[in-house]
């Protein structure tokens, strides 16, 4: 017959077992700033399946984390100087850098005040 404290021992380490943080090794979900290039583009329908414009506030991010989390729909705050803008993930950037990002025309201007600029270096996070 089994003791009681051989079930109560099973069932702490159980639960402790169940109790410990998932580790998360993927770098899209990081908490810290990330440092890229900023760029825009002309958006249309995007890997996300969504028909954007000019005037949205959208971003296309690196196929690296595009591809590792699919994160259709997620908010990023973009910083430039001294602005940030908010914008929603709908697109894969393929010619991208690992933590750069296209911005849609509207976003890339509210940012920088001018698309002319055409790459900044800024930084984001997941909003």
């Amino acid at each position: 017959m089994v003791s009681f404290n051989s079930i109560t021992t099973v069932a702490i380490m159980a639960l402790t077992t169940l109790a410990a943080p998932a580790v998360e090794n993927s770098p899209s979900v990081a908490t810290r700033s990330e440092s890229g290039s900023l760029t825009w583009f002309n958006p249309g329908l995007g890997a996300c399946g969504e028909h954007n414009g000019d005037g949205d506030a959208i971003v296309a991010i690196s196929a690296s984390i595009f591809d590792g989390q699919r994160p259709c729909g997620r908010n990023i705050r973009v910083s430039y100087k001294d602005k940030s803008v908010t914008v929603r993930v709908v697109d894969r950037c393929a010619g991208c850098g690992q933590n750069d990002l296209d911005l849609s025309p509207s976003a890339f201007e509210s940012l920088t005040g001018d698309k002319g600029l055409g790459r900044v270096q800024g930084t984001w996070d997941w909003a």
